[in-house]
């Protein structure tokens, strides 16, 4: 027990230090996330604002690109024992209280110019629950993926459910429950999501 005293120390001033620093506030507290995180992402570019509140777990499973915004209380989960993965391209923006999970083996994947409202979760595994004599709880993750494409916009309170392209330039309606492809251009709204138009004049 002695032997194992430091490495209990250390671990518990480690989660001190990073509670304090995601509750710091203001500008001061943005630029001192960003100089500390930077280091334990697998990438991270340049102007990357994380907000007050933010938990992000396993950074180096966590590779982002440049001009990313992290609202309010966002959580950006990436751990577990296999291959998971969270990729964020450029000129990203992530609305207060979002959620991206990709926990237990899975992969999320977004492109640029991405805009997701608050509220919104995006969660690339799922429970098991093929077995009825057994509680859910106990029959393990399936790993699966979740794919956004360039230009997309997800509005407030939507969910996007593993297995899922969101295509270039496609519009998630509020409040919508993604569960199968969304073709390029396309705006989806319900629960479950559904086609309700085409952008028009978008192809070059």
């Amino acid at each position: 027990m002695i032997s194992k005293l430091p490495k209990l120390i250390f671990l518990e001033f480690r989660y001190w230090l990073f509670d304090l620093l995601r509750i710091m506030p203001g500008n001061v507290g943005v630029a001192l996330r960003y100089s500390i995180y930077k280091v334990l992402f697998a990438r991270c570019g340049k102007n990357i604002s994380v907000s007050q509140g933010c938990h992000i777990k396993d950074f180096k499973k966590i590779a982002l690109g440049n001009n990313i915004t992290f609202g309010l209380n966002s959580q950006i989960y990436s751990a577990g024992d296999g291959n998971e993965r969270i990729e964020i391209g450029d000129n990203v923006s992530l609305n207060s209280n979002v959620m991206i999970n990709a926990d237990i083996g899975g992969c999320i994947r977004i492109g640029n110019n991405v805009l997701i409202g608050p509220n919104v979760v995006l969660r690339a595994s799922n429970h098991i629950y093929s077995d009825r004599n057994t509680p859910i709880r106990q029959q393990g993750h399936k790993p699966g993926y979740i794919i956004i494409e360039d230009n997309v916009w997800i509005g407030a309170n939507a969910v996007v459910l593993p297995d899922v392209t969101i295509g270039k330039g496609g519009i998630v309606g509020a409040g919508a429950v993604v569960t199968k492809d969304v073709k390029p251009y396309s705006i989806v709204g319900g629960v479950p999501a559904r086609w309700i138009s085409t952008r028009s004049g978008d192809e070059k």
